[in-house]
Order: C-alpha cells, then structure tokens, then sequence
C-alpha cells in the first residue's frame, strides 16, 4: 500500500532525474550501480557488505526472502481469510514450491478489527479468522513454513477502513506477534502523522529484536526516505519503490528504480521493488518471465502475489524455475546492476558466488530485438572461453566472449556465464589495465582502464589524477568495487599508488585493500579527497587470485571515485642461475633519446644496426648497449638476480670531448648506483649494484645539464648475477 509520494533527486555532477509510472521515480543517492564483484564463498566480506552499512544483526534473510502475500491477488475482499492462507500453505507442499524455497506464507492488511480492545490490543477479525491469527501460524508452521503479518508505522494501516497501527503500539505489538509465532513483518508507511521514519522504523526494530523471537523485518516505507541509506541497520528489506501493478508499464517502471540501488543490497538487508504479480493475469508468460528474470537478477524477495489454489501451469513453471530462483538465492549475496541500456536494451549482470555471472539480456521494445554485449563488459575476462546456460530454455553453448540473443517483445533471455580456465599473467612487469581480470565490480558504472571512473558510460572518464599528480595508467573504480585477477601461483608483488580521484570535487572518502586470496595484503587506511596519493606494495608470492577492493570510508559512497594508478604487477621468474651478459637477454622495455638502443655496439645514428664497436675513451668492448640520453633501459629480474657489473662512459663516435651524461642503476625505485657526470673525455667508470630481491632493474643514461647533443650513452661488458 501506498500513500502520497514525493519526488526525490540526486545531485552528481548533473542532476538526474526520470519518471516511471504515476509514482515519481526514487532515485539513489550517488551512486548508481555499475557491474559487481565476485569474490568466492571463502573470500572476505569486503565486497559483500553494501554500502548502506552492516545488516540488521537477527541471522535472518542471508539471501532474499521468498514466500507469499495476499495483497496483489485480493487486497481486501472478503476472499482473504483463514482457509486462503491455510490453502495456500497447503499448496506450498503440493505444488513443490516449499522445496522450490519458497518458506513465508504471509497475510497484509485488513486481518484485524477497526478497534484494538480493552488492553490496547490488536484483536484479529473474528470474521476472517475465527480461530485466531495464532491457529493460522501454527497451521502454516506445521507444514515446515513460517508465517507473516502485517501493520504500518502510523496510527492507522493504509486500507481505507483504518485498521489500527503500531506507532506508538511497538513494544506491545511486538510481544504479541512473538506469542502467536510470527516470522515475518511487513511494516507499511500510511497515516505516520508525519513523525521521523527513521525513528518510527528504528523503533519497531528495536521492539521486534526485544522480544527475543526471530522475526525478519521488511521495512515497507516506499523509497520515500532513502531507506537504502539507513534501513539496513533496522531491517532485513526496505521497499524503493511505490506499489507494483500488473501491469508492463509498471513492472518494468519499477524494475529501472531498482536497478540503480545495487551498492547497496547484501545478506541480511535487501531492497524491496515490492511483490511478484506473476500469474495475476495483466501480462503475457513472456512478460512475467522478464518480471521474474528481473527481480531474481536484482535479488529482490521473492514473495508470490498470486492465489495458487487456481494458478495456471505455465505461471506455476515461472515460479519454479529453480535455476532462476538459484540466481536470486546465491549465497555471494550480490544485486545484479546494469551493464548497458540503449533504445530499450537492456543489460544486467550479477556476480555469483563460483566466480560467473548471471547475465539479463532485456528488450523493452514491442519488437523483438537482437540484444548483445560480452563477457568483458559484464565482468568478466582473462579465460579463453566461457559457457552460457540459457536459465529459460535450459540450453548449453560456448562462446570465446560474445554473448548475444534474439529477444522477443518484452522478453528477456537469461544467461549463466562460467568462465573456463583463466589465462596466466605473462613473464614480466605489466600494468594491471593492460591484462584481463577475471571479474570486475564497481559501484558506479564500468572499471574504467587509463582514466578516471566518471559517470555510468564507458569511458567517460579523464586522465587519472589524484590530488594533482596525474597518471598515464591505472583503473578507475568507484566504492564498492571489487576487480580479480587470475596470479596462477605465478606472480610475486604488486607496487600501486591509489587515492581519490581530483574529479571528486564534492569529497569522497575511500578505504584501499590488496588480497591474496583471503589473505589482506596491503590497506591504504581510509584516503580523502584532499589527500596526496599513497603507494601500496603486497607481496603475491604462491597467490592464485589478487583481489582489489575499494570500500567507503565511512561516511557514505557519494564521490568515491577510487584510483589504482601505475598498477604494476611482477609475474614470473627472472633470469635463470649464472652471469649473463646483459646484453644478450631480452629487455621489457627500452626508450632512447636518438634511434633505438642498440645491443653489442655503439647508438650510431637513427637507423637500428648503424653503431659500431662500443668504444669508450680508445678501449673498445664486445658487449654491451648503446645508448643516447635520454635512454631507459629495464629488466625483468624476478627478484632472483644479486648484482650488476658494468662499465659506462661516452662513445668515442661522439666525437672528443663531446657529449655530457649521467648513468644510474635503480633496482626497483631504488638509486643503486651513480656514475656522476661523465663526458667523452673521461675514461671508463665501473659501477657495481647490490640488486638483491629486486623485482626490475632499470638503466637510465640522463643529460648531465648542457643538452642531449652527441649525448652517446655506453653500457659495456654489463654482467648480471642471478640465482
């Protein structure tokens, strides 16, 4: 039921705004969702916590309810009485839906009289249930089901005939609802004179929690305070919406409410787009199949409006679609979010907890439509093919990332996505936005690679920047976010810098962590706005998975845009045991101020190949590279290599006392070794470099301050130890 509502917005950047339905539409706080995560089963808790905060801590509801209410199939007529629910509760057993899942038989407005009695006491209509609402729910527990009720936070519920309410009623309707064996509540929004939600909610929470019985507690306040900012410190739902009609025009109203509210459902506190109407007649089996599809992929209760005494089988086979109900009961707890929506096209994917996706390919049009996207952009990546269960038509195929279908009007087909074998890292160091993740969450539109998050499309972002010090790589995510690499045992550390994003111009507040596996291997603590970038380090070593995942820093998701800037991973052993020449191993990579770096002779001119032997000041050597300044050289060392031995100096092609430059060994950002200015008069200067337990050795030739000209750069004879 629902009362007079009034429009909400949200400001980011620009205001948003929609309507859907008569009911204007409730829109989330900043922000919206983008794809989520998928940790497995085992990992932590990080990525599984919405953002609203902790849930409700009562042990119920650690995936979404499921069940039946009356309201959709009777409202108030006189059909709604005591045989119903118990025939209801018989046809949970007979029809299979009780081991479908489906547990709450629950009764909504117009089950008690006008009046309370002498005592203050709600009194049941003798009418309706002339055995008493305790009968009923021990009837429905006998069957191995549990029992809700109904009433609202005002003074009077929301039916015109003004059943009594429980504000200021908490305590003592609570304790009466606990003797009868209720287990469930629908706490409605009408006639609440105004006073506090917050309050009102809190207060009925706390009451239910002090009877001591287990009654799961779905907050029915209609979206009209942004209950997904607070609900779920009271309560186990909270409806975002206004009521559902049987209608396409509201059910997919009410859908695109929902849709952007993912960050913040989880075990324990889900958002409620309200009942299901399948089988009620207003909308063709294709229209309540996206209705199912969609609140099964929103993880949204699943509460039966229709009266399964007559259902018709094609409604009873909606209903009981068990791999359909499995998406919505996966235990990783994740709302499925919007991945594309386009000319009424609609993509959604849900991170399940062995590592897939459930995937929504949604046509709102009235004609049917080819519908695609791939595996990347619904999150997933890094194997070299992927299988697609279609949950409607129970079809298996394979596909190496496409994920396409023919969707009829108003249709949606439904995918299971399970990556196979995940690709392992290559040897080397690579920043993390050149590889593929396995699967990738973020609370706000699409992980963006080399730019910013920005808004809800792809690659609306802008240079990475955090507190002014710009990035030319890295991934830009927004709280909650969660982005999984396959490591293979393969890889050893991670070196990144994070921070908020400087397009946060309103705040932003964000907590960085590393794991391997379940293992947290770095935390930033949580970083602000106005704070500089920090760098990360975490040790991989024997990892099969690095998971990185941004949270809030408490103070609400709005402008969490969260930076993993310069991202390098180190995959793989370096050099094998023994002294190499240098310049017979394959560098990982090499920039040069004049022509490209040549190995075993001297820069020469532009052309590869065109130097001769290196020749520093009249001793010549067989190995080595030629260089110009500015030149930078690196290796890939694995941390398995101890020391470097080589001899620098200015080629004599430089031509006498020409040229001028500075040679410096780093290992890792580590100065090792400095040669101090050299020119082409000075002779040979050898170097030595402890490169123990480094990941990358990197040579740099620099200009020593009177310009590059005939700046040639020798690296000779250069030895390198590993084990």
């Amino acid at each position: 039921m629902s009362a007079e509502r009034r429009v909400h917005r949200r400001q980011f950047a620009i205001a948003v705004a929609a309507l859907c339905l008569a009911v204007p539409t409730l829109i989330a706080a900043r922000p919206a969702a983008g794809t989520a995560a998928t940790p497995t089963a085992a990992t932590p808790t990080d990525a599984a916590t919405s953002a609203a905060g902790p849930a409700v801590d009562n042990g119920l509801a650690r995936t979404p309810p499921m069940g039946f209410n009356n309201w959709n199939s009777t409202h108030c007529r006189a059909e709604f009485n005591e045989d119903m629910v118990k025939g209801i509760a018989d046809a949970f057993v007979s029809l299979g839906l009780k081991n479908a899942g489906y547990t709450y038989v629950n009764v909504d407005d117009c089950w008690a009289l006008p009046n309370r009695d002498a005592n203050g006491n709600l009194v049941p209509d003798p009418v309706r249930f002339p055995h008493g609402i305790k009968a009923v729910a021990d009837y429905v527990h006998a069957k191995g089901l549990k029992f809700g009720l109904y009433s609202s936070a005002g003074t009077k519920t929301c039916d015109t005939q003004g059943f009594p309410g429980g504000l200021g009623h908490e305590q003592q309707d609570a304790n009466l609802w606990a003797d009868w064996g209720v287990d469930y509540l629908k706490y409605d929004n009408c006639n609440n004179t105004g006073a506090d939600a917050k309050q009102r909610y809190k207060a009925m929470g706390d009451a239910l929690k002090a009877t001591g019985r287990p009654i799961l507690y779905s907050i029915c306040e209609w979206g009209e305070n942004r209950p997904w900012n607070w609900a779920a410190q009271y309560g186990n739902s909270w409806r975002t919406t206004g009521d559902i009609s049987d209608s396409w025009s509201s059910m997919i109203g009410i859908a695109h409410q929902n849709q952007s509210l993912a960050p913040y459902a989880g075990p324990g506190g889900w958002n409620d787009p309200d009942m299901l109407e399948v089988g009620n007649g207003g909308m063709t089996d294709t229209e309540y199949r996206t209705h199912f599809s969609l609140w099964a992929q929103m993880a949204a209760p699943l509460l039966i409006g229709t009266d399964l005494r007559s259902v018709s089988s094609a409604s009873l086979d909606i209903l009981k679609n068990s791999d359909v109900i499995g998406i919505d009961q996966d235990p990783l707890g994740r709302q499925g979010a919007v991945v594309s929506s386009s000319g009424g096209l609609v993509v959604m994917s849900k991170p399940l907890a062995d590592g897939g996706r459930s995937v929504t390919l949604t046509n709102e049009n009235g004609t049917a439509r080819t519908v695609s996207t791939t595996a990347e952009a619904v999150g997933l990546g890094g194997a070299t093919s992927y299988s697609l269960k279609d949950l409607w038509s129970r079809q298996e195929s394979t596909t190496t990332g496409a994920i396409s279908a023919s969707v009829p009007a108003h249709g949606t087909v439904m995918y299971r996505v399970t990556p196979g074998t995940p690709l392992l890292p290559p040897t080397g160091i690579h920043q993390l936005s050149d590889l593929p993740w396995t699967s990738a969450a973020n609370g706000w539109g699409p992980v963006e690679r080399d730019r910013s998050n920005g808004e809800q499309g792809a690659e609306d972002g802008r240079t990475l920047t955090i507190n002014g010090t710009t990035y030319a790589k890295g991934l830009g995510t927004h709280a909650p976010g969660d982005i999984t690499y396959h490591l293979g045992g393969k890889c050893k550390s991670l070196r990144v810098d994070v921070g908020v994003d400087d397009e946060s111009t309103a705040g932003g507040s964000v907590a960085f962590r590393i794991y391997r596996d379940a293992t947290k291997v770095a935390d930033s603590g949580v970083r602000t706005a106005n704070d500089p970038p920090v760098r990360l380090t975490a040790d991989l070593t024997g990892g099969t998975t690095l998971r990185l995942v941004v949270t809030d820093g408490g103070d609400g998701i709005d402008y969490d845009h969260a930076d993993w800037a310069d991202a390098r991973l180190a995959c793989g052993d370096g050099p094998t045991a023994g002294a190499h020449a240098l310049s017979d191993l394959s560098w990982a990579s090499a920039t040069n101020g004049w022509g490209p770096v040549e190995p075993d002779r001297s820069n020469g001119e532009k052309a590869a190949g065109d130097g001769h032997t290196l020749t520093i000041n009249g001793t010549t050597y067989a190995k080595g590279l030629g260089t110009h300044a500015a030149s930078d050289v690196t290796y890939y060392l694995g941390g398995t290599c101890s020391r470097l031995t080589v001899n620098v100096g200015v080629d004599d092609e430089a031509g006498g006392t020409n040229g001028s430059v500075v040679f410096r060994l780093y290992r890792d950002d580590t100065l090792v070794a400095d040669s101090g200015r050299m020119t082409g008069a000075d002779a040979a200067k050898s170097l030595s470099a402890d490169l123990t337990g480094g990941i990358e050795l990197r040579l740099a030739a620099t200009d020593s301050g009177d310009g590059l000209n005939y700046d040639h750069a020798d690296w000779a004879t250069p030895q390198l130890t590993c084990a």
